[in-house]
């Protein structure tokens, strides 16, 4: 566990029932703050719903979850995270432009601090030479960097990317990998990133793996890799779903 005083997420007994069926079960963890925390694990895993519960947007959820040091879903929470969901959040008709400035609107960001505010989140994800181009005109990883864009702006504390790098080029992920670390070493950003691609495991300071709701580890991933004996994250990730009785062959 890490060091509860420096978190920026912190869960005791995190529990989501949806339509009869647990979906997070009794979940404990923490997210440092200014860290790069992965939460790897299967599609279906219960990933979404952890990260919308994080973000104060998932119904039914008992336990204790603090964000930034307040109760998840807290009204002061709003301006200080920023979250991409797996489908790009953008109005196709208005240019990239256009959709930064009406969120920073809805943001709360002032009219004179708008145009520093967009050209800085441009600026982060490479995109300034777009940014009038109608956002229905662009590619899907060019959309999903638009919606990254929006997350930015206000700089947050907190990101929260659900599977941000699913569907890109090799190339553009890395690229997005080295934003997420200069976020964090520079900006002191918290970012909590979700992903099935084991491979990104090692690109994060700590990781969080999951399966069927439950927690299966929590550590750095050198950490993971020495307690199983492992040489990869992926099969240290087999070795725990084995420990746990969890026989199912993982994706």
């Amino acid at each position: 566990m890490a060091d509860e005083a420096r978190a920026a997420v912190l869960a005791r007994g995190l529990r989501v029932v949806r339509g009869g069926k647990e979906v997070l079960r009794e979940l404990d963890f923490s997210v440092p703050a200014g860290s790069v925390t992965g939460l790897l694990g299967p599609s279906g895993c219960g990933k979404t719903t952890l990260m919308r519960a994080v973000v104060g947007a998932q119904a039914r959820v008992t336990g204790t979850l603090e964000v930034l040091g307040r109760p998840a879903g807290s009204p002061p929470l709003r301006h200080r995270l920023g979250y991409v969901t797996q489908a790009p959040s953008v109005y196709g008709d208005l240019t990239v432009r256009q959709n930064l400035d009406y969120f920073a609107a809805i943001l709360g960001v002032g009219r004179s601090d708008r145009r520093r505010h967009i050209d800085s989140a441009l600026a982060d994800v490479d995109l300034a030479a777009e940014e009038g181009s109608l956002t229905a005109a662009l590619s899907g990883g060019q959309r999903a960097r638009v919606s990254l864009a929006v997350a930015l702006l206000g700089t947050p504390e907190l990101l929260v990317l659900d599977e941000p790098t699913v569907g890109l080029d090799p190339v553009l992920r890395r690229s997005l990998w080295d934003l997420f670390h200069r976020l964090a070493a520079e900006r002191g950003t918290t970012l909590l990133i979700s992903s099935h691609v084991m491979d990104e495991a090692d690109r994060c300071h700590r990781l969080l793996l999951m399966r069927d709701g439950a927690l299966l580890a929590e550590d750095t991933p050198d950490a993971l890799r020495a307690r199983t004996g492992s040489d990869t994250i992926e099969e240290a990730f087999l070795r725990l779903v084995g420990e746990t009785g969890q026989e199912r062959p993982a994706p």
